[in-house]
């Protein structure tokens, strides 16, 4: 059952990875196919208005909201393998509450139930009848992956992470534009599509070699469902010491409805 608390924080801490970017420019990504890469440090006027018109596409595409809630189907592999399927439903209120309820499919119940705050995260272990009361920074602790409550917000709904308007170089495709930036700790590349700039997928590399910290995370199937561009389908890979893949899907979801966020303790349960 350690597993099911794995996955259920690290639904919602991997796209932590990262950190602000900088002015510094270090490295820039290679040509790849028929695509130009272009370095920013000696930038001329027309590639400044460029990346200004790519970059406010990409901000338009944000998704704004109050209220979100989801069902989703997720999927992962570590050096043991593949795990149990787990269905996660999901409902937060921007800035202020993340709600997860983790079901183990296998088991067909309610493992997990867990409640964070941009201060706090509880956690209902419903098998072993205990409940968790930690600061913020135990996702961090336990996923070993550097974030904040803002951060974790927008990978649910699937907006960019660590977007900065300091891009040090950009590359553009037949097909895709990707945007590089530098922070403190990762190298931070997104990729949106040329045609409709809607995000596709985020690479991050670390700056530390000791560490090698890379995630790789992929965004499609979009639905128009009321006029707001979702991505319904997440791939994930993170490696550092070792590897494990991520699957989300979004089996269904909905924007601005009035919800409720249950969070009690039984009594029998044992406090940590």
């Amino acid at each position: 059952m350690k597993q099911f608390a794995y996955l259920a924080i690290l639904i919602v801490s991997i796209a932590s990875i990262g950190c602000r970017a900088t002015k510094k420019i270090n490295t820039v990504i290679a040509k790849k196919d028929s695509a130009v890469t272009t370095i920013i440090a000696d930038a001329h006027a027309d590639s400044l208005r460029y990346i200004r018109e790519v970059y406010g596409k990409l901000a338009e595409n944000t998704i704004d909201y109050k209220t979100f809630s989801a069902k989703m189907k997720v999927e992962y592999w570590d050096k043991d393998g593949k795990g149990p399927d787990l269905t996660v439903f999901v409902r937060m209120q921007k800035d202020s509450i993340i709600w997860l309820s983790v079901n183990a499919t296998v088991f067909s119940y309610e493992a997990f139930r867990i409640l964070i705050t941009p201060d706090s995260v509880k956690l209902l272990n419903k098998q072993d009848k205990i409940v968790q009361l930690r600061s913020v920074k135990y996702l961090e602790e336990v996923a070993q992956i550097p974030f904040d409550f803002h951060t974790v917000q927008e990978l649910i709904i699937g907006n960019p992470l660590f977007l900065d308007s300091n891009i040090v170089s950009y590359r553009k495709g037949p097909e895709t534009i990707s945007l590089l930036s530098m922070g403190e700790l990762f190298k931070n590349l997104i990729t949106i599509g040329v045609d409709n700039y809607l995000l596709q997928h985020i690479k991050l590399d670390d700056q530390n070699a000791r560490r090698n910290r890379t995630a790789d995370l992929s965004f499609s199937n979009y639905n128009g469902q009321g006029g707001v561009a979702f991505s319904t389908y997440r791939k994930m890979s993170f490696t550092e010491k070792s590897k494990i893949d991520v699957q989300m899907e979004f089996k269904q979801y909905a924007f601005n409805e009035s919800l409720s966020y249950p969070f009690s303790i039984p009594k029998n349960y044992s406090i940590q």
